[in-house]
């Protein structure tokens, strides 16, 4: 209960900040939206995408999501709600960029690394985190021998860069990326260094960004 009375006390605080006297910053807002940036993150309580890059209402599209995981673009019946908000912040916001952002400890990759997910299996979890299955197969496979950490942090990166692969399958996003009107971007934040890795398609690997990097270093 206490929480919830923490959470309605900062609601008053966001309220007064960007709808008081001097909250212009809504007045655009309550009419439309237009962030340029989608960004997918993991749902994990730790990683907040506003709070880590310190962007305010209108400035990310967000979807949130066990794993930060993007499926294949799939036709047969179901409940799309990821698929949904791609095609939406493509199709109708136009965003010009899409951010993949994973992080290390994540307990959906967690779960994966323990074998325990099965497209089978009558559990939500298991069948979601079974998307990023191909990850860890390429992982285990190329990383044999390797300790745990190393291998939970490698699937974690992959698991990235196999949403981002998943991005292309849908062809609305294909079609703008070869047009040269949207690009994609994968994050991954080490919550233990409190860094900010990219990937770099030209090294094929994840490099601290410049801030972030200064930051690690300081």
């Amino acid at each position: 209960m206490k929480d919830i009375e923490r959470f309605v006390s900062g609601f008053r605080s966001f309220q007064k900040e960007y709808f008081g006297s001097h909250g212009s910053h809504f007045e655009q807002l309550r009419r439309s939206q237009s962030p340029r940036t989608m960004l997918i993150g993991c749902s994990d309580s730790r990683v907040d995408p506003a709070t880590l890059t310190r962007s305010r209402p209108g400035d990310l599209f967000i979807v949130r999501n066990i794993a930060n995981l993007v499926p294949p673009c799939e036709r047969e019946p179901g409940r799309h709600g990821v698929s949904a908000a791609i095609e939406y912040a493509v199709c109708q916001l136009e965003v010009e960029d899409i951010i993949v952002m994973g992080h290390s400890n994540c307990g959906g990759i967690g779960c994966l690394m323990r074998g325990c997910c099965q497209v089978s299996s009558d559990s939500f979890l298991e069948r979601w985190m079974s998307i990023a299955a191909p990850a860890r197969e390429r992982v285990l496979a190329e990383l044999q021998g390797k300790d745990e950490a190393l291998l939970r942090r490698a699937v974690e990166q992959a698991s990235i860069l196999l949403s981002i692969e998943n991005l292309h399958s849908f062809p609305f996003v294909k079609e703008r990326i070869e047009a040269g009107r949207l690009s994609l971007h994968g994050w991954y934040f080490d919550l233990d260094a409190g860094s900010l890795l990219e990937y770099d398609q030209t090294e094929r690997l994840f490099v601290p960004t410049g801030d972030s990097q200064q930051a690690s270093s300081g």
